[in-house]
């Protein structure tokens, strides 16, 4: 399947939570979810059937793809690689789990209000709008190490204002960022239930 080129705030409705889709409208009160607080659909509005513990865990992967725009094939990866680390590393496999997607590129551009939402974010670094650490990067999932530099070649393509604090893990300066400590448990949105998707792919 390809990507997913319907309205964005389907998505959010989808869920039941905002996944912050499309950037500042997100946070109005023309947000999809806000004006609409039912799934899509001709039945959305009618109550909710009561999900299995499968239906819980499905839904959660589901939601955490869509908020980071990957691809099955994609958190699939995550989750193998997170698995791998946590081994050698003997750490927390949803931890390392989480780690993964926070320190991605995009999502870093994303977080230190660079960009107005993770998609925006995408296509600056596919477009070559973004440097770590003096050179160029056009890959989106691209793992960014503690103590990276990321800037914007330029620096009108930043947001006018923020509209949500950046996180403790991130230093931003103008129109670049630096990743200053690897983010912890805390740092990471709450409302994430890492693990139900580490239970959906092991089984």
């Amino acid at each position: 399947m390809g990507r997913y080129t319907g309205p964005k705030d389907k998505l959010s409705r989808r869920e039941g939570v905002e996944l912050f889709l499309k950037g500042t409208r997100s946070f109005s009160e023309k947000a999809g979810l806000k004006r609409k607080p039912f799934p899509p659909g001709q039945h959305g509005n009618k109550r909710r059937t009561r999900l299995s513990g499968y239906g819980l865990q499905l839904r959660e992967k589901q939601k955490v793809k869509r908020m980071y725009g990957l691809r099955e094939k994609n958190m699939v990866s995550v989750y193998k690689e997170s698995g791998r680390r946590s081994k050698n590393n003997n750490t927390d496999k949803g931890l390392e789990f989480l780690r993964l997607l926070e320190l991605r590129l995009d999502n870093i551009v994303y977080l230190a209000g660079l960009a107005p939402s993770r998609a925006a974010a995408r296509q600056y670094v596919t477009h070559g709008h973004v440097k770590v650490n003096g050179k160029k990067k056009t890959i989106p999932s691209y793992e960014v190490s503690e103590g990276d530099s990321i800037e914007l070649k330029k620096a009108t393509l930043a947001p006018a204002s923020k509209l949500f604090a950046t996180p403790a893990w991130i230093e931003v300066k103008g129109g670049s960022c630096k990743v200053a400590r690897l983010p912890i448990r805390d740092d990471i949105d709450e409302g994430i239930k890492e693990n139900l998707i580490i239970e959906f792919y092991s089984r």
